[in-house]
């Protein structure tokens, strides 16, 4: 944590406003988590930072793993002979909750190492969220991706 206050913007206040749950986004993006979006991206920053991690770094791991899986049309697909990686697609697009144009496919990919048997669920938004906005999602939201699970699991 930072010895410095840590303050919240308007603008932030609004991206937080549409990441709680809603007609768009029915579980939200923050799930139980009740910390500022503030507290919330500068402690997953500090994180990332301290695994030695970029978020561009973990988004384009989880693009290419979505890629290299999205031929098994829904089926697992071995990749790397480390992970089963099968992604499912669903019709329809969701746009990003931050204020800029972008739509991003509904569905979903999901991985499992093989060698821990471990698991994560991540979507298109998802990665876009976490390379763009360094927003993993809040703790008990379906789809928060822990950094540190991440390196654990995703062998980074």
């Amino acid at each position: 944590m930072t010895r410095y206050p840590i303050i919240q913007s308007p603008m932030l206040d609004d991206i937080e406003h549409r990441l709680r749950p809603c007609p768009t986004y029915c579980h939200g993006f923050l799930g139980e988590d009740d910390r500022k979006l503030v507290q919330i991206l500068t402690e997953d920053q500090g994180t990332v930072h301290a695994l030695g991690l970029t978020h561009i770094g973990i988004a384009e791991r989880l693009r290419s793993l979505t890629e290299a899986a999205r031929g098994g049309w829904g089926d697992p697909e071995l990749v790397d002979d480390k992970f089963f990686v099968e992604v499912h697609e669903i019709r329809g697009k969701l746009p990003c909750p931050w204020p800029h144009p972008g739509l991003y496919q509904k569905g979903f990919a999901r991985l499992e190492n093989i060698k821990t048997g471990e698991k994560l669920v991540w979507t298109e938004l998802s990665i876009h969220l976490i390379g763009e906005h360094g927003f993993y999602e809040g703790k008990g939201s379906p789809y928060r991706l822990d950094p540190k699970d991440l390196k654990r699991i995703l062998e980074l």
